[in-house]
């Protein structure tokens, strides 16, 4: 089992709700520091940030999933999906390029290499939208690792004629 305690960058909703969203309070800031931070500025690791926090905008729950994607990718290929020599490069990568799912094991079970591509995405509304969501993916991708039982069922569903004739040339 792995849990990942604190990716440092997420806010509290009910903080930010309590200060109008925004102000520069430090329960509105991207992390906390014994400083503080200005309005503004980005603190955090550029590599595991989502494309919404690395343009200085708030992040919600579902940058902490792009985070997880990031931790994701990182385990299944030993590296990092943006890189960068900077700090700028890196944040460069995280805006403008994709990941490059081609480097993720052969061997992954499909439906795993799609869950990662969908945390990765750089749209937060095309992202999981709960954690909980992927939580219950990963269990039924471990459960039936190439999905042959959904292959099955889809392809049964999809010889079976109709009226108009087979569902996959309508």
């Amino acid at each position: 089992k792995v849990k990942v305690l604190d990716f440092g960058l997420a806010k509290s909703a009910e903080a930010t709700k309590r200060d109008g969203g925004g102000g520069a309070s430090l329960a509105n800031s991207p992390t906390l520091t014994a400083m503080g931070t200005q309005a503004g500025v980005i603190l955090g690791t550029a590599s595991y940030m989502a494309p919404e926090q690395a343009r200085g905008m708030s992040g919600d729950h579902r940058s902490d999933i792009f985070s997880f994607g990031v931790v994701m990718f990182e385990m299944l290929t030993g590296r990092p999906p943006f890189q960068g020599e900077t700090v700028s490069d890196v944040l460069a990568s995280v805006l403008a390029r994709e990941p490059d799912l081609s480097t993720l094991p052969p061997e992954l079970a499909p439906r795993l290499k799609d869950l990662v591509k969908r945390c990765l995405d750089k749209q937060p509304k095309r992202r999981w939208q709960a954690i909980g969501d992927v939580r219950h993916e990963l269990e039924t991708i471990a459960a039936d690792p190439r999905g042959a039982s959904a292959a099955s069922s889809t392809m049964s569903t999809a010889e079976k004629p109709s009226a108009g004739g087979p569902l996959w040339r309508r």
